[in-house]
């Protein structure tokens, strides 16, 4: 039986390698709405496991992140978390 862990040159497939090659194939068996439900069923646990003070200081890092953190928004900032 062949290995499933080595590549076309019969070396061992680096964890980056092996992590590409599966969300690939996943990639071509699920659909948008897999991913939209994972996504949900994601924001349901993060909002059961976190309180308000987890919301507020993300928010106030996005704020800080787009508004260039103090800078007049003159940081070359493009509204972007980083």
């Amino acid at each position: 039986m062949a290995n499933n862990n080595q590549n076309k040159r019969g070396r061992s497939m680096s964890v980056e390698e092996a992590g590409r090659k599966g969300g690939e194939a996943t990639s071509n068996n699920h659909d948008r709405g897999f991913y939209e439900e994972i996504g949900q069923k994601g924001g349901e646990a993060t909002s059961q496991n976190h309180g308000q003070d987890f919301y507020e200081e993300i928010g106030r890092k996005g704020g800080e992140a787009s508004s260039g953190s103090g800078n007049n928004g003159n940081s070359g900032s493009n509204g972007k978390m980083s």
